[in-house]
């Protein structure tokens, strides 16, 4: 009879082999850590079974290695040991039930094949064995390692029953299609359209941390449209759903505004790996709905929506939960996203090209990769005219900086020498000055250099002065 190995090349693996044997257990690494290692990927994380009691075994590791560092779940049976860069995390073998209302379930012992079916897909239900002369031995009741080949996505259970126990698994079918580039099983799909409701008791951060791993993926639009597909975007992120259906000029873009988003997403994706620059992408576009009107001549119009986009991206990340630090990034790209293609005409003026800079700052390099993403048309004429204008601009961009400086723009005179200068203490007047002297360089009346500025604001200062305190003379009356 032949016996199915796996390479299992983490020297820890063996380790803790030794120390099972030592103790009388039988021990198994599985779930990622085996479906990455047949995939042959970089694997860190480390997911032990132990038939028997997990934590003490745990305990039994952590006193061998001379950690002092587990940490032990003993409500869920689990411990986690963080070793180097590497996690590892060790269960007993269980059976879990769960109530219709509730994410915690009940635990009881079990067999290793009962813990192997418990869990989400096929393709993380194969376990390794590490006693010694079993190194390296295949248990796979549910053949996960033949829907690795076929680049499958399966449940190792019936799919209602396994989304019933745990509806994340819904959209987790959906990011490891992402992620892995496989198909879901048609009967997992369907499955997932008629339990989506059951995501309302699954926390926003878990739903959340699965959606990103989805943005994060090669070729996002895989994850994301299986979710549209199942009805699990309506539910999750309503926006994102709510641009399907939405017709713009069929001669610039994909007739439907999800499909064209789909496309900009990946399109960013292939030349970034910035989560919250391909993020933008998926916002980019979302204040269509609001903004949808039709104009004889032209057909559906959207103006305003990059404006009313920005301002739906901070509401959005509270809601999805997101850290709101990107919060500023995400909203300046979807604000700015229209700009680049104003500044095609030979006749825009270097002040022009200025303020837009001067607005993206430090992200104009991923604000020109969004709007290069944005070309979505089927017409290869359309598309490279688009992109030779981009090209242009980019052109123009290049020379007003080196001309310039005004990439990482730092105002050539500073509030503090402002206040000094004019004699003034900290206040309105200081900002009025700063910003005078902020559009002079902006619109090419003095040069982006200290001795300019400090001029221009002596000759300034008396008129502003002026008349900040006639405004404050006549509020006062």
């Amino acid at each position: 009879m032949n016996v199915l190995k796996v390479g299992l090349h983490n020297r820890l693996l063996k380790e803790i082999g030794d120390l099972a044997d030592r103790a009388g257990l039988r021990v198994y690494v599985v779930g990622g850590y085996v479906r990455d290692e047949l995939l042959g990927k970089a694997v860190k994380d480390i997911d032990i079974v132990v038939v028997g009691n997990g934590v003490e075994f745990a305990k039994t590791v952590a006193r061998a290695w001379g950690k002092a560092n587990l940490v032990v779940y003993e409500k869920f049976g689990t411990a986690m040991l963080l070793l180097d860069d590497h996690k590892i995390e060790f269960v007993g073998a269980r059976a879990e039930s769960y109530s219709r209302k509730s994410r915690k379930p009940a635990v009881k012992e079990a067999s290793l094949e009962e813990d192997l079916s418990r869990r989400d897909f096929t393709i993380n239900s194969i376990a390794a064995s590490l006693r010694g002369k079993d190194f390296g031995n295949i248990v796979d009741p549910f053949d996960g390692r033949k829907d690795l080949r076929k680049g499958v996505i399966r449940t190792p259970l019936e799919p209602e029953k396994t989304f019933d126990d745990d509806p994340l698994r819904i959209i987790r079918a959906m990011r490891f299609a992402s992620q892995l580039s496989f198909d879901v099983e048609p009967s997992v799909l369907k499955a997932a359209r008629k339990m989506a409701p059951r995501l309302e008791i699954v926390s926003q951060e878990r739903i959340s941390d699965e959606f990103l791993k989805i943005m994060g993926s090669t070729k996002p639009s895989v994850g994301l449209q299986l979710m549209f597909d199942a009805g699990v975007m309506k539910i999750v992120f309503p926006d994102v759903f709510a641009l399907a259906g939405v017709e713009q000029r069929k001669e610039y873009h994909h007739k439907d505004v999800f499909l064209h988003t789909m496309k900009v997403v990946d399109n960013v994706a292939e030349k970034s790996e910035s989560l919250w620059l391909r993020f933008a992408a998926l916002l980019h576009d979302i204040a269509k709905p609001k903004t949808k009107a039709f104009k004889e001549d032209v057909g559906w119009t959207f103006h305003g929506h990059e404006e009313a986009g920005a301002r739906m991206v901070k509401p959005i990340f509270r809601r999805m939960k997101f850290p709101m630090e990107h919060v500023p990034f995400v909203e300046k790209l979807v604000r700015l996203h229209l700009r680049p293609m104003a500044l095609v005409d030979d006749l825009v003026t270097d002040s022009a090209v200025r303020r837009l800079m001067f607005e993206a700052g430090d992200e104009i390099d991923d604000l020109m990769i969004l709007c290069r993403a944005d070309i979505t048309s089927k017409n290869p004429k359309m598309v490279e005219q688009v992109r030779r204008n981009y090209e242009n601009v980019a052109r123009k961009m290049k020379e007003v900086e080196e001309k310039d400086h005004l990439r990482h723009w730092q105002p050539p005179v500073k509030g503090e020498e402002i206040m000094k200068v004019c004699g003034i203490e900290p206040g309105r007047a200081v900002g009025r000055l700063k910003q005078r002297i902020t559009d002079a360089v902006l619109d090419g009346v003095i040069p982006n250099d200290h001795d300019a500025a400090l001029k221009y604001l002596l000759e300034i200062k008396d008129e502003i002065l002026s008349t900040m305190s006639e405004i404050r003379e006549k509020h006062a009356e």
